[in-house]
This record gives structure tokens, C-alpha cells and sequence, in this order.
């Protein structure tokens, strides 16, 4: 990585955050993927990572409590798996441009690793973990509250667990129960990666996560959206 396309990355994460770093070494550290990163990963952005799932969680959390102030848990719960499920950070990830802004070893740049969901939502998360330890619960806010606006805006009823919702869809037609398949497990044991393949009828979608369940969860909701309604 060369300092003109970290510097070039940084100005266009502060763009999007709509902040300016008083460290910029954590916002260098939150685009930094595994592998430009150095031995062991050291310098990457798995431990903003880890911080920033937290931070986006508890944000979620006040903003449907506040949203939703007649909901009970039951139906909380379902809505906060939906906004911070893989799929949803991904999907913002991409519409903001973060793909773009990311540190990749050429190698993996040119397998595409940019695009996979779980390096964006990844990334996504790495850069409100960057933005909370620089300016703290507020400015965190404000970013996830504007980006996720949107999506938050669109959840009129409690979403459904997207196993659950492609098993009703296959009982709705008949259909044989979805059968998932894990296809690989790679990375080492503190950071493994698994692809699982859901299948129903002759329809099927891959899902790829840290574990085999979102796998499966992220496998059922793409194909969910590619099944008819």
C-alpha cells in the first residue's frame, strides 16, 4: 500500500464519517485489510472490527428502543439482526463506496476480495469502531444514524429470521425442507471462513462468514431475494 493511496483513502473515509481524525492512524488501521497487513495480521482492521460491532449494536439497539417504543423484545430482537446481519453492512458498505477505500494486497484485490460481504461489513464496522475510540458515542451516532436511515426507515414489521423465511417459503409450496452444505472452511481457527450452499428445489445461493451459522443465514437470504415472492 502506498502512502498516496492510504492518504487518498483516508480523505475519502472522512468524507463519508463527516469527521476529521485527530488519530489518523486508527482510521488508516480500519481500511487496512488482513492482507496488507503485516505479519500475523498486526496493523489490520480485526480489532476496530471487534469494537465497532459493538458500538453499532448498542446504537441500533437505543435507536429501535426509541423508534419502536410499544415493541416488546421478541420483536426487537428480529429488527437488530436484520440492520446488523452481514448482508445489511455489506449492502450500505457498497452504496457509500467503502469498497474503494479499502487496503488490499494486490493478490487478493484481484480475486475480488473488495466486493465479498464480509470484508465490507467488516470494514464498515472496523470504521465506526475508528470513529467511536477518536470522537467518541456521538459523532458514532450521527454516522450510523445517517447511513442507516434508509434501512431503518423500511422495517415496517419485524423482519424474519431468513432460515425461518425460507423454510416457510418451501412449506408454503410443498416443497422439501432447504438443505444447506458447507462447501469450505478455510483461515485459521481464531478467524475461519466458511462458504455454505442452500438449496431448495432446483434454486440454490452461496453464502460466505466468519461462522457456519451466518453462513447459512447469509446462503437463506440471498436466495430469498432471488426466489419469487
Amino acid at each position: 500500500m502506498s502512502k498516496a493511496t492510504a492518504k487518498s483513502g483516508d480523505d475519502g473515509a472522512e468524507i463519508l464519517l463527516g469527521h476529521h481524525f485527530a488519530q489518523p492512524k486508527l482510521l488508516t488501521e480500519a481500511l487496512t485489510h488482513r492482507s496488507a497487513a503485516g505479519a500475523r495480521g498486526k496493523g489490520s482492521n480485526e480489532r476496530l472490527e471487534f469494537i465497532g460491532d459493538r458500538v453499532l449494536g448498542l446504537i441500533i439497539a437505543e435507536w429501535l428502543i426509541e423508534r419502536f417504543p410499544q415493541e416488546r423484545e421478541g420483536a426487537l430482537g428480529p429488527r437488530l439482526a436484520a440492520l446488523v446481519s452481514r448482508p445489511a453492512l455489506a449492502a450500505i458498505a457498497e452504496a457509500n463506496g467503502l469498497a474503494a477505500l479499502l487496503a488490499v494486497a494486490p493478490g487478493e484485490s484481484r480475486r475480488g476480495v473488495r466486493e465479498r460481504s464480509t470484508v465490507l461489513a467488516d470494514a464498515l464496522e472496523a470504521i465506526i469502531g475508528a470513529l467511536y475510540l477518536d470522537a467518541g458515542l456521538g459523532p458514532a451516532r450521527d454516522f450510523i444514524r445517517r447511513v442507516f436511515a434508509g434501512v431503518v426507515d423500511q422495517q415496517f414489521t419485524p423482519p424474519k429470521d431468513p432460515k425461518t423465511a425460507l423454510q416457510e417459503w418451501a412449506l408454503k409450496r410443498a416443497l422439501p425442507l432447504p438443505a444447506y452444505d458447507v462447501l469450505e472452511q478455510s483461515g485459521p481457527s481464531h478467524a475461519p471462513q466458511f462458504v455454505v450452499q442452500v438449496k431448495v428445489g432446483d434454486a440454490a445461493a452461496k453464502g460466505e462468514a466468519g461462522s457456519k451459522r451466518a453462513a447459512e443465514q447469509l446462503a437463506a437470504s440471498l436466495l430469498l431475494g432471488i426466489l419469487p415472492p
